[in-house]
C-alpha cells in the first residue's frame, strides 16, 4: 500500500496538506523479528506499514501474548508512547520483512500544531483506532472461541496464510489446541 493511500485513508485532506504530511515520513525496510517498539520503553516513531504484518504483543508470566496485528496500510504505535510520552506496555515486532514509513512522533505533534487539517487528520486516526479497541475488547468478551475465528476468518483471512498459528491463537485469546480444535471442525 502507498503512503498516500494509506494517510487517506484515515481522513481526506487537501492537496498542500497531504504534500506536506507524506513528505515528513522516512522510508524504512525491517528483518522478520525486528522488534520497533520494546515493552516498558519510550519509542520516537509511528509506522505505516506498506509491506508485511507487524505485531504487538505482551510478555506475560513469560508468555507472549498478541493483541494486535497490523498489516499493508495498518498504522502502528504505542498508544501510551503517542498520547502521553510514558513507556510502553507492549513490544511491536515485525512477523515479516516489512517496509514501513515512519515519522517521528514530535514531528507529527508540530504538524498538528501547525496545521488543522493534519490535526483533525491525527483526531481521526485516534477515533478509529478507539473503535477498533472498542470491538476488539466486544469480541473478547462476548464471542466465543470460534466465533472469534470465524470473524477473522471472514474478515482478514489472509493472515491465516502468512502468520504462525501460535500467534494467530494468542490473537484470539485461546490455545494453539483449541485453535487446532476449532480449525478440525469445518
Amino acid at each position: 500500500m502507498e503512503l498516500q493511500q494509506a494517510l487517506l485513508s484515515i481522513h481526506p485532506l487537501s492537496e498542500n496538506s497531504l504534500h506536506e504530511l507524506m513528505h515528513s515520513w522516512d522510508l524504512s525496510t525491517y528483518p522478520k523479528g525486528h522488534v520497533l517498539s520494546k515493552q516498558d520503553t519510550i519509542e520516537k516513531y509511528i509506522y505505516i506499514v506498506t509491506r508485511g504484518i507487524i505485531r504487538a504483543y505482551r510478555i506475560i508470566n513469560g508468555e507472549e501474548i498478541t493483541f494486535w496485528i497490523g498489516e499493508e496500510g495498518s498504522i502502528a504505535c504505542s498508544m501510551r508512547n503517542y498520547v502521553e510520552n510514558k513507556p510502553s506496555y507492549e513490544n511491536i515486532e515485525t512477523l515479516e520483512n516489512c517496509t514501513l514509513f515512519r515519522i517521528k512522533i514530535s514531528d507529527l505533534t508540530c504538524l498538528y500544531d501547525k496545521n488543522i487539517e493534519i490535526a483533525n487528520w491525527g483526531r481521526k486516526f485516534i477515533e478509529y483506532e478507539i473503535i477498533k479497541t472498542e470491538n476488539k475488547l466486544i469480541h473478547q468478551l462476548y464471542l466465543s472461541a470460534k466465533e472469534r475465528y470465524n470473524l477473522l476468518l471472514k474478515e482478514r483471512p489472509q493472515l491465516l496464510q502468512r502468520l504462525p498459528l501460535s500467534i494467530i491463537a494468542s490473537y484470539l485469546g485461546i490455545t494453539q489446541v483449541s485453535l487446532s480444535r476449532i480449525r478440525s471442525m469445518k
